[in-house]
């Protein structure tokens, strides 16, 4: 028996009626306001070459590693939903066959976020009207391989009616960008930019790190086996990334460990991992230095500075070794944000125009040390709650344990850091939503007045983000 698919109005907005109807009343003062995209991991070439997206399985579910995760997590093997062996081993290609399959485990992501994103975009962009069960597969999938046939599903058609102002991907520091070249030659008015990844070339821990830094050389012709040309190559590189757009830099750390070394003790370091010589904690010691290192090139460039620690990825090594990295394995850690933080605060924490947005996946640290942090250091902002804590019970514990000490104001608001494009508009309604609710129960408590309610919100969705990141 198929059932409808209805998104309530009031989704996620609080129980009690009169706090609800506050709720509801300030989202829909930003519920039409642009979407600011500021970090994610689109694929440029989608935007580069306007190509038709193929069918729902490669566009809805291969890019998306809540999905696998979750599926993997049940005994459904990546092979049988068609994702490649690194070894070449035989996988499964009948893509309808991988929808049904998707179909008929479709009820674990029951009170997941996963679940209020895919049926968001099941409803409002492809007008799918009963939800998906085994028996609803085909339909599914057929509705969805025909829409994507238009030209209305088209990338660029799709960021326009998404509402998108400025949208950007992440790339290595190795990328030669030509996705985004071909987007600016283009004549297409939609704003997609880059952002600057240096962790293919600053993470020794990385097996093809040396070759990795032999090709940046080769890049910039720097000597990037000397301290000072490896430093100057990465300049070139970030140089490269802001001529085609780029106004930020991101960075996957396991920590926040910074280190503030003399140029010798720095040259002496990046000889021990060149020759093979590495010490216990100098991968570490590495990736320390150069967070610092990032944080002066921020100073004088202007770009701002993203970190994600707090996560173990690729925790599954069989599972990397199969099907590369991210795939879903990535896992929370602790973090020491006050003493791993303080060499790069020390060194140039007081820089005018230098920012630097911090992200966990460790919600213990939000009231012991992000919203102290944030609400001391000039240079400092939150990022909002990624990975596992973008959903809505997440949002609601990052905003109860940070306000009271950081403030609204020492935010970013929403980025929506997904590969999955169709779920851009989705994950930033939940996000609008759940201020929204947090804001109402403000107002309903006589810790903040309506309008003021009001002006918070539209800050949260739109005007902190084109701030911090500089849109």
């Amino acid at each position: 028996m198929t059932r409808p698919l209805r998104l309530d109005p009031d989704r996620l907005f609080p129980a009690e009626p009169a706090v609800r109807g506050i709720a509801r009343s300030l989202f829909e003062t930003v519920e039409a306001v642009p979407i600011l995209s500021p970090h994610g991991h689109t694929d440029p070439g989608w935007f580069a070459y306007d190509a038709a997206f193929r069918d729902p399985v490669s566009l809805l579910l291969w890019p998306d590693h809540y999905i696998l995760r979750m599926l993997y997590s049940q005994g459904v093997r990546l092979e049988s939903l068609g994702i490649a062996a690194l070894d070449h081993a035989v996988v499964e290609t009948d893509r309808r066959l991988i929808w049904r399959r998707f179909a008929e485990h479709y009820r674990l992501f029951r009170g997941t976020p996963s679940r209020l994103w895919l049926d968001h975009v099941f409803a409002e962009v492809f007008g799918l009207e009963t939800r998906l069960v085994p028996v609803t597969a085909d339909h599914y999938y057929d509705t969805i391989c025909e829409a994507l046939a238009k030209p209305a599903f088209r990338p660029r058609a799709l960021f326009e009616r998404f509402n998108i102002e400025v949208l950007a991907t992440t790339e290595p520091a190795l990328d030669n960008l030509n996705d985004h070249r071909a987007i600016r030659g283009s004549g297409w008015m939609g704003r997609v930019i880059t952002t600057f990844r240096p962790d293919d070339v600053v993470d020794p821990d990385r097996e093809d790190f040396s070759v990795n830094l032999q090709r940046l050389g080769a890049m910039t012709h720097e000597n990037t086996s000397r301290w000072d040309g490896y430093l100057a190559a990465l300049v070139q590189r970030r140089a490269a990334f802001r001529k085609l757009g780029a106004t930020a830099t991101d960075h996957g750390h396991p920590t926040a460990r910074t280190a503030d070394l003399s140029p010798v003790e720095a040259q002496a370091l990046l000889d021990r991992l060149l020759l093979g010589r590495a010490e216990r904690g100098d991968a570490e010691l590495f990736r320390a230095q150069m967070l610092t290192e990032m944080a002066v090139m921020a100073c004088e460039d202007g770009m701002v500075m993203q970190l994600h620690p707090g996560v173990w990825r690729n925790h599954n090594p069989w599972l990397m070794r199969r099907f590369g990295r991210d795939r879903g394995a990535d896992i929370p850690t602790p973090v020491d944000f006050v003493g791993g933080l303080k060499p790069l605060l020390d060194k140039v924490g007081r820089k005018a125009g230098f920012t630097l947005i911090l992200f966990t996946l460790d919600e213990t640290t939000y009231a012991r040390e992000l919203a102290p942090l944030a609400g001391h250091y000039p240079c400092l902002r939150l990022g909002p709650p990624w990975w596992f804590h973008d959903s809505p019970e997440g949002m609601l514990r990052f905003r109860r344990q940070t306000t009271e000490t950081a403030g609204f104001y020492n935010t970013v608001g929403f980025n929506d850091d997904t590969r999955a494009f169709m779920s851009i508009p989705a994950r930033h309604d939940v996000a609008r939503r759940m201020d929204c609710a947090y804001l109402a129960e403000l107002v309903a408590t006589g810790r903040l007045e309506e309008d003021e309610a009001a002006e918070v919100a539209m800050d949260l969705a739109y005007n902190l983000a084109k701030a911090a990141y500089h849109l």
